[in-house]
């Protein structure tokens, strides 16, 4: 196996990790869809974190192994319409993902507060984990890596 047969797999592994944390959070909104419960807010936290592992592992690796691919393996290019295009939307994937993720966080922080003090639920809640603004931000940036995934597979124009 050649050094950039590895750089490949470990791309592929990154890309597998992006994945599996879109589908981490995905599952995590629909558990606490329109939820009142502080406690259930609250459960998913470490799953959460989990899910945060996966994304700064999975954007490092996508982007670090994507690009020295580009660059060593003939006939690829890092201007290649298709790279460069991967490359503005990985990096408004992660815009999108991390400003839905601060927010979904900071509506689970005031959850852990008001559970810690013993309210056991919030009329707040059901609208942060509802359709609101960081649900469309996840919408949006799942839609993305979508597209993203879609440009690694068939490379148009390469």
């Amino acid at each position: 196996m050649s050094l950039n047969d590895w750089i490949l797999s470990l791309h592929l592994l990154s890309a597998f990790a992006m994945l599996g944390a879109q589908v981490v959070f995905t599952t995590m909104i629909v558990a606490l869809w329109r939820t009142d419960s502080t406690q259930r807010v609250t459960s998913y936290m470490l799953i959460s974190r989990i899910g945060t592992v996966l994304v700064i592992a999975g954007s490092v690796g996508t982007l670090v192994f994507g690009v020295w691919l580009s660059l060593s393996k003939e006939p690829y290019d890092i201007w290649d319409l298709w790279i460069v295009a991967a490359l503005v939307l990985w990096l408004v994937a992660g815009a999108l993902g991390g400003q839905g993720g601060t927010l979904y966080g900071n509506a689970a922080m005031d959850a852990a507060k008001l559970h810690e003090s013993g309210v056991e639920t919030s009329a707040e809640l059901p609208t942060a984990f509802g359709p609101s603004r960081a649900f469309w931000l996840h919408v949006a940036g799942t839609v993305i890596v979508l597209v993203i995934l879609v440009l690694m597979i068939w490379k148009p124009g390469a």
